[in-house]
């Protein structure tokens, strides 16, 4: 972030004492306290939705989470002269909740619980709904590109020892996400209409955005918010968990009653659930990062990540079977 965007918090009633760079955000403590200054790249309509969103998890009370500052105009957002679009939020002095302490971790599950009980809103305010996420659409185009890196590998000539890795399990991974996609279609087509129609999930609920303060459990970047079904918060934790510890499943149950214990978890919610935690996302993800990388030079952390991933397979299937199995 350069000066010329520094200067932009001229706009706002705010005294600013000191700036410092954090984690792709400018820090500035101010005489009203510790705000977090950074780059926006959303609509000014999702930005009215945030707001809304955090305003009314404020009034509720429930769950301390950032909140947007207006500048002296009234506008959620100030732009440098190319457009770039700048907001300015509030921020907990803490630190990131800490994935290795189980404690925590189930601290982190029942905020989540609370959280959602205060994301659900009505179509009004001149606020309109933004259209629902389809986790479907979303899996039928990860399939599309994981075939297309299929075919480029099987054409590719020379390849190095991670390509070679990488097209050995392709057929494997391709088949499961296919198997996945199919299952979720039929999910959905066994859904009850108007299920959780106005509720809202974080959409980026992992242990980066979740901040231990003296407040507690101090929640961050909404800016990925979404009308999607709301295990999908639980899902992201619960990944990046299981993946950082070997897919253990008393962890898995542990997290799955703690969160039952301060919300409800539907027979459609378990489905949805055991869906989204069994398609193969980290593989694609190391695919997607390959194929639209440079690749004169591939990092050796690639064959790392797919190495890690392959071994922890059966230990993914086991949890599957074990949690999931009623």
């Amino acid at each position: 972030m350069n000066d010329r965007a520094v200067a932009l918090l001229e706009q706002y009633e705010v005294e600013v004492l000191r700036t410092r760079k954090g984690r792709g955000v400018i820090l500035c403590d101010t005489d009203k306290g510790l705000l977090v200054f950074k780059e926006y790249e959303g609509n000014e309509a999702k930005l009215a939705l945030i707001d809304r969103l955090l305003s009314q998890i404020r009034e509720q009370g429930r769950v301390p989470a950032e909140e947007l500052v207006p500048t002296r105009e009234g506008a959620l957002c100030v732009r440098e002269n190319d457009g770039t679009a700048y907001i300015l939020k509030t921020c907990a002095d803490g630190r990131e909740c800490n994935i290795s302490d189980r404690g925590e971790c189930q601290e982190a599950v029942r905020t989540l619980a609370r959280l959602h009980q205060c994301m659900v809103l009505e179509p009004g305010d001149g606020c309109p709904a933004p259209a629902r996420f389809s986790p479907l659409q979303e899996y039928e185009k990860h399939n599309r590109e994981l075939v297309k890196v299929h075919r480029f590998l099987r054409k590719k000539s020379q390849k190095t020892g991670f390509e070679y890795s990488l097209l050995g399990c392709m057929d494997y991974f391709i088949e499961q996400a296919g198997e996945v996609t199919e299952g979720w279609r039929a999910y959905e087509e066994r859904m009850p209409e108007g299920q959780e129609e106005y509720a809202y999930c974080h959409g980026d609920y992992q242990y980066h955005n979740i901040l231990w303060s003296s407040q507690g459990m101090y929640i961050v970047n909404f800016e990925k918010c979404m009308r999607d079904r709301q295990i999908r918060d639980l899902y992201l934790l619960m990944r990046k968990l299981l993946e950082k510890t070997d897919w253990p499943a008393a962890l898995g149950r542990e997290l799955l009653t703690t969160y039952e214990k301060s919300a409800s978890v539907s027979a459609y919610a378990y489905i949805d659930l055991y869906y989204r935690l069994a398609y193969p996302e980290k593989f694609w993800k190391i695919v997607n990062f390959y194929y639209n990388s440079g690749k004169a030079w591939i990092p050796q952390r690639n064959q790392e990540k797919l190495d890690k991933l392959l071994a922890q397979e059966q230990q993914k299937k086991n949890f599957l079977e074990s949690v999931f199995q009623i």
